[in-house]
């Protein structure tokens, strides 16, 4: 049994109180990497434990997907009936209960699905408007079978289209309303997803002579732009120099072409480096991404392939060679870099495409009204949100008065250009982030901790070499508080059920499996552990 983490419980239990008051169709917006497809899987547990008939089908865009949220319902309730429907996987397998299913695959097989109470999509930004596309034809079909009542439920990073509005917005929208989120910023106060650090880049790709239709840049001359010969080798000159020191890099690039050339550039310096586009073979394909995974190849540079879905956590290193005026597609972007990984304490962002200026900070984007005002998930070409350290090239919001990496002061009177047009906060992160420092832990002591007015707790006491840092775990606090003690059980082995309170979770404390690593930040004169390692595997 997997022990769920706190946002994950609230996010089913969100969404069942929508159903329970006679909701229609619900928007759930996690965080890349906080673990969507587990929430998936026990949400579809629990209806199926309180409806034993409900029919349900699980879609998605890639047949990666389609085996990873299979697999995360199976390791929760392996007894569950689970069908898959994937060419890519060579599985048809229509009749069973739950369906879990590429919508390339099923499209035009509603009548061959049959009956579906309830339809599950995850990275549902990426349906379309209303008559258009794989997903409405299915979604209509369904809806047309005799009997059908039929709801339907999204999953995503990013709750509006990449090519138009909020996913919950306008006369056309799927989804009614968004019943709950759980954004990037929070993942990494929480210590469930990685810092994310930015640097400003001397090179960047001039847009202003390249053609836009619907709000976004024309492909072909986007690239024609992007494929400057001096840029690429600049550009590449840059990665070298702040990636000396990261393993493994993800190149987003403006094109086919450009990807390759990008490619090429890295190996002419030494830099193990590989490409994958749309017309890369299948076979091909997956043997590059997982030799990337596992560390084979340094520098995956791709075209259009890898911004939704793509899971490599050791991702410590993102360069945007792709300009967009979409604010989902920047935060897919940037998305790819946010997952935990073994001894990875950060991932830094190049931005020569200036993603991080138009659309300012990752944690706090907002889909708005343009300039132009339009509510369409759109910036404009010339919009400014950051300005780069002179000293150690940080981004940092265009009202800082100070860098947070390097401590520098910027004259009173500075003005970035076009701050007239700009918003406050405008760094890769709202706030960047302090860097959580490692300590080896060699003991540690678990006690009962009172205070006045207050149910007792846990103290942790650390032992860090010649220090000890200190937590505070709550087992018989309600809510929030308590959710998270069950959730830190779980995190250091402990078995269910979790300990009604303090007196039973140190009766139990054998149960538990001290880290070999803790992650601390310092907030003010406090020290607050924001990760822990288990040997290899880090929690």
């Amino acid at each position: 049994m997997i022990a769920l983490r706190s946002y994950q419980e609230d996010a089913i239990a969100t969404t069942l109180d929508y159903w329970n008051a006679g909701g229609g169709n619900p928007l759930v917006d996690l965080a890349t990497g906080t673990g969507k497809s587990v929430v998936i899987a026990e949400l579809t547990r629990r209806l199926l434990s309180n409806f034993p008939d409900l029919r349900v089908l699980m879609l998605v865009h890639v047949k990666e997907l389609v085996a990873q949220n299979c697999a995360a319902v199976q390791r929760l309730w392996p007894q569950a009936p689970i069908g898959l429907y994937s060419a890519g996987l060579g599985k048809r397998e229509s009749y069973r209960q739950i369906v879990f299913a590429s919508v390339q695959s099923v499209y035009r097989k509603a009548r061959e699905l049959g009956r579906r109470d309830l339809v599950l999509i995850d990275e549902c930004h990426l349906v379309p408007n209303a008559g258009n596309g794989m997903y409405r034809r299915l979604l209509d079909d369904l809806a047309a079978l005799p009997g059908a009542d039929m709801r339907v439920a999204g999953f995503s990073a990013t709750p509006y289209r990449l090519d138009s509005g909020r996913l919950d917005a306008g006369a056309d929208r799927l989804f009614d309303e968004t019943v709950f989120s759980y954004g990037i910023g929070q993942g990494i106060a929480d210590g469930h997803l990685s810092p994310l650090i930015s640097k400003a880049s001397a090179s960047e790709i001039d847009v202003s002579s390249v053609q836009r239709r619907g709000g976004e840049f024309v492909a072909g001359s986007l690239e024609a732009a992007a494929m400057d010969d001096d840029l690429i080798r600049r550009a590449v000159d840059e990665t070298i120099r702040f990636g000396q020191d990261r393993r493994s890099w993800l190149v987003f690039c403006s094109g086919v072409a450009h990807a390759i050339e990008v490619r090429d550039a890295m190996r002419a310096r030494g830099i193990h480096a590989e490409t994958v586009t749309g017309d890369t073979p299948t076979a091909e394909r997956d043997r590059i991404i997982q030799d990337f995974r596992c560390g084979r190849i340094r520098c995956l540079t791709n075209a259009n392939v890898l911004t939704t879905g793509f899971d490599a956590p050791a991702t410590d290193l993102v360069v945007m060679l792709r300009p967009t005026l979409s604010t989902g597609l920047y935060v897919q972007i940037v998305g790819r870099g946010t997952r935990l990984a073994n001894g990875k304490e950060n991932c830094l962002v190049l931005d020569f495409a200036g993603n991080i200026r138009r659309h300012g900070p990752v944690d706090a984007v907002s889909v708005g009204p343009s300039k132009s005002g339009k509510t369409d998930g759109k910036v404009e070409v010339g919009e400014v949100r950051s300005k780069a350290c002179p000293n150690c090239e940080s981004m940092a919001a265009l009202n800082a008065s100070s860098c947070k990496e390097c401590g520098y002061e910027w004259p009173h009177n500075e003005k970035p250009k076009h701050e007239a047009e700009a918003d406050a906060n405008a760094t890769i992160l709202s706030s960047e982030p302090q860097r959580p420092q490692s300590f080896g832990v060699v003991d540690w002591q678990l006690r009962r901790w009172e205070k006045a007015g207050s149910p007792p707790t846990i103290r942790v006491d650390y032992v860090v070499g010649l220090t000890r840092v200190s937590e505070w775990v709550c087992p018989e606090h309600d809510g929030y508080a308590g959710r998270k003690a069950a959730e830190w059980w779980s995190r250091h082995q402990g078995t269910t059920p979790y300990p009604d309170d303090v007196d039973e979770f140190l009766d139990r404390s054998s149960e538990l499996t001290m880290p070999a690593a803790i992650f601390v930040k310092q907030e003010g004169k406090y020290q607050r552990v924001v990760g822990r390692e288990f040997g290899a595997q880090a929690a």
